[in-house]
């Protein structure tokens, strides 16, 4: 039997976790390390199909009102389930470093403002 639908909240601390464990796996990891161990990104590909997930799921009235381009986070969701044959690890590797904090930052900013 399937749960109640999840609250915005929920989803978000779904989303918190799953950033906190994309940090945890790939601590003390480089990017050689990233791309050719397969264990690791498809660990850290499968955080961020829950991170696509959770966001796809937030009201978007409520989301909205964090300026976050969210289309970003939902659009990487669907390549990393529909088009898995594509990914570009190295491309992965550059989200991790470059945008994974901000979107950590916003959806901190998020759960301690509103809830």
């Amino acid at each position: 039997m399937k749960n109640k639908r999840l609250s915005n909240k929920e989803r978000l601390l779904h989303t918190q976790k799953a950033i906190q464990d994309i940090e945890r796996f790939m601590n003390g990891i480089d990017e050689h390390e990233f791309v050719t161990n397969e264990l690791i990104h498809n660990a850290v590909l499968m955080q961020f199909i829950i991170i696509g997930e959770s966001i796809a799921h937030v009201e978007d009235a409520f989301i909205e009102q964090y300026e976050y381009p969210w289309y970003r986070v939902k659009s990487f969701r669907n390549i990393v389930v529909h088009e898995y044959f594509n990914i570009k690890l190295s491309a992965v590797w550059g989200i991790i470093v470059n945008d994974l904090s901000e979107l950590s930052l916003i959806i901190d900013r998020i759960i301690k403002t509103e809830f």
